[in-house]
């Protein structure tokens, strides 16, 4: 199976989105293997945003994201990455179809609810800067017998 990391950020925290994820991508029949509150260190936050640390909006977006605490998650599935994604929706909430977490709870690119890896390279870098192999956690779904052939 296939990982991917998957993070709330503070506005989804604040405006209590965790459940609402976690329910959207279990129901999808993703496995959830690994999850934690906490607020970003600012090492974490240059490993995770580090192709953004030039960029005029980096300043704006580091405030933001050490703003509040964040729900960090590793998910696991067949395909779990464009799967993650297609549900997340499309970067830009304005371009965010309905029924996509962005579509659905987004206004504003830059209160865009949710971040989640966008390529399985991505995946495995993401995860290895917020978990310990230790924390990841291994068990079967009841129903992964009527989820995949």
């Amino acid at each position: 199976m296939d990982r991917t990391f998957v993070m709330v950020k503070p506005d989804g925290v604040a405006r209590g989105l965790i459940g609402e994820v976690i329910s959207r991508l279990e129901t999808k029949g993703l496995r959830l293997v690994a999850a934690k509150l906490e607020k970003l260190p600012e090492k974490k936050v240059m490993e995770q945003y580090r192709e953004h640390l030039e960029k005029p909006f980096f300043p704006s977006l580091r405030h933001y994201i050490t703003s509040g605490p964040v729900f960090l998650m590793v998910w696991e599935g067949k395909n779990s990455v464009p799967v993650v994604r297609t549900l997340v929706g499309a970067t830009n909430p304005a371009d965010a179809a309905p029924g996509t977490i962005r579509g659905d709870f987004a206004l504003d690119i830059g209160r865009n609810v949710i971040h989640a890896s966008d390529s399985p390279e991505s995946a495995h870098r993401e995860i290895g800067i917020h978990f310990s192999q230790d924390e990841l956690c291994s068990y079967k779904r009841v129903d992964e017998s009527v989820l995949y052939e």
